[in-house]
């Protein structure tokens, strides 16, 4: 039972809708899209709006996309989303778009959880301690991201796209709270984010300007000092949780990725979600 007041429960938004026609792992898994593909005999979009009704800081759910003709193939989300029980929203023409839009359907006084279908691996416990973390900041905007060396620990060989700032590199999670209506003026600047989200240092440098860039590039600039910077110049106050779970950065995003969450769930005792 959620020991979480109604008041103090975030509202979720799932990005389900795939980045492109011809999804690398939809098409690997035989399926219309990446949101339903199996994963340990479960479609992901199931594991983590099933992780995210288990933890108690989350409130009403809403599917961003995919199209709601796909999502009938799917006899249960059919039935949750006839029902009301689960929301959905059309998508945009890409996540930071369907981002964007979905928001300005949500009540601004409520602080709003961002996280994507493809986060096979997530969990309660994942959530619980992001949301707890990101509400006490004083944070307009929180992003959730993991050290590389926490990745590689447990997962030697996999490949992550990782910032390389002092203290880290840093892995995003695919875990974003808006916890104020200023926060959700980011989602405008995720836009400029998401193009060059495999080019990380042109992040830095388009936002934090030559001097934070040329520090950044020398291995200088810390995490705090980059989100100090950003706030300043995006005028909202940006904040971090660094998770201790090597598998909140592990999303579904080439086949190999799924092979390797494949694996990561066989090997795991029944019942056992991730431990940090």
């Amino acid at each position: 039972m959620k020991s979480a007041s109604e008041a103090q429960r975030c509202s979720v938004l799932v990005l389900a809708a795939d980045r492109h026609a011809g999804d690398a792992v939809a098409s690997a898994a035989g399926v219309a899209c990446k949101a339903l593909a199996p994963v340990g005999g479960v479609p992901m979009v199931h594991r983590v709006v099933q992780s995210l009704r288990k933890s108690r800081r989350v409130g009403r759910i809403t599917l961003v996309g995919p199209a709601r003709a796909l999502l009938r193939r799917d006899a249960e989300l059919e039935r949750e989303l006839a029902s009301d029980a689960l929301g959905w929203q059309e998508n945009a023409a890409s996540p930071s778009a369907s981002a964007a839009r979905a928001l300005e359907g949500e009540d601004p006084l409520r602080p709003v959880l961002l996280t994507t279908a493809d986060h096979a691996l997530l969990s309660p416990a994942m959530v619980d301690h992001f949301l707890e973390q990101a509400l006490a900041s004083g944070c307009d905007f929180v992003v959730g991201v993991a050290r590389l060396d926490t990745v590689r620990a447990r997962y030697p060989d996999t490949r992550r796209t990782a910032i390389r700032l002092r203290g880290g590199p840093y892995c995003g999670c695919n875990l974003f709270a808006f916890t104020t209506a200023q926060g959700r003026r980011l989602a405008s600047f995720w836009r400029g984010v998401e193009q060059a989200r495999k080019r990380p240092w042109r992040v830095v440098g388009g936002a934090l300007g030559p001097a934070a860039t040329l520090r950044y590039l020398l291995g200088r600039l810390t995490l705090e000092q980059a989100l100090a910077r950003l706030s300043r110049r995006l005028g909202v106050k940006i904040g971090a949780v660094v998770l201790p779970f090597a598998e909140a950065a592990i999303d579904v995003d080439s086949a190999a990725d799924l092979a390797l969450v494949e694996r990561i769930l066989a090997q795991r005792p029944a019942g056992r979600a991730a431990q940090p």
